[in-house]
């Protein structure tokens, strides 16, 4: 009820009348339906184009994400690899340290990719995190599987293609949703990279739009209310905020429930040894 609960009141409040919002009327069930605070987001056409912009984002940054992770996780996770504790160190060193936003900005300038979506791909290349709770469950895989493919003659391309990665589909499930649920929340990365607005997030273009379209409507709202206007017809900051909310979440909603059994399994197996 503690996680249910505020989405059943943002949704019913996305659902409702202004008279009604503003009133305080609403709790878990919309008053006086409308669906005029999701026309007046999507009316432009604007917020279609930056769902698919995020889609971009998050299906080859998670693509991204997963073939880096694998490839530094399962050499990582096997002892034999010369170096291997030096590597280890440097990786989790990243974690405790970072060179901050200005160095960052700094060197995606440098590099030439200022709007463009590999400034946002190539710094998130790999989560340390992430990486640790796969490399843990490498780790976990009996190496007997291992050893037998290799008495076969099979390399080790070979054995993370046809072995390794077939068992490692409950954590990779799991690291599928961690990393697309970052990508579809990207917020400040494009704030400060992207300055394209045909290129544009979800959740920046709708903050901008949550803050031209309230302070329109705010100004009709109040020119309509002097000439006695109903109030079924106004929008408010409130109603389009929850309206944003909305569309934000609803596709990860549809997502989750493919991966939740392996989510669950994966995170647990991942974290035995973290």
């Amino acid at each position: 009820m503690m996680t249910l609960f505020p989405f059943i009141h943002v949704l019913s409040t996305s659902l409702s009348s202004s008279r009604a919002i503003m009133s305080g009327e609403v709790f878990l069930w919309p008053k006086e339906i409308t669906f005029t605070s999701f026309k007046n987001l999507i009316e432009d056409g604007q917020l279609f184009n930056a769902m698919k912009n995020t889609l971009i984002i998050t299906v080859v940054g998670t693509s991204i994400n997963l073939v880096a992770t694998i490839m530094a996780a399962y050499p990582l996770s096997r002892k034999r690899l010369k170096g291997r504790n030096a590597l280890l160190m440097i990786i989790t060193f990243t974690m405790l340290f970072g060179g901050g936003i200005i160095p960052n900005y700094i060197l995606i300038k440098t590099l030439g990719i200022m709007n463009t979506y590999w400034a946002l791909w190539l710094p998130g290349l790999l989560s340390t995190y992430n990486f640790f709770v796969m490399k843990s469950f490498f780790e976990g895989l009996p190496s007997e599987l291992e050893e037998s493919a290799a008495i076969d003659g099979a390399n080790d391309l070979f054995i993370i293609w046809k072995i390794i990665l077939p068992l490692s589909m409950p954590i990779i499930a799991a690291l599928t949703l961690f990393y697309s649920v970052t990508w579809w929340n990207s917020y400040m990365n494009v704030l400060m990279y992207i300055t394209n607005s045909g290129k544009l997030s979800l959740m920046v273009k709708l903050l901008q739009m949550i803050d031209t379209t309230s302070q329109n409507l705010l100004n009709t709202n109040a020119t309509n209310g002097s000439e006695g206007a109903s109030m079924q017809t106004m929008v408010t900051p409130e109603g389009l905020r929850a309206a944003a909310i909305i569309i934000s979440v609803l596709p990860i909603l549809c997502v989750y429930p493919f991966l939740q059994k392996y989510f669950v399994k994966g995170v647990l197996i991942g974290s035995i040894k973290g």
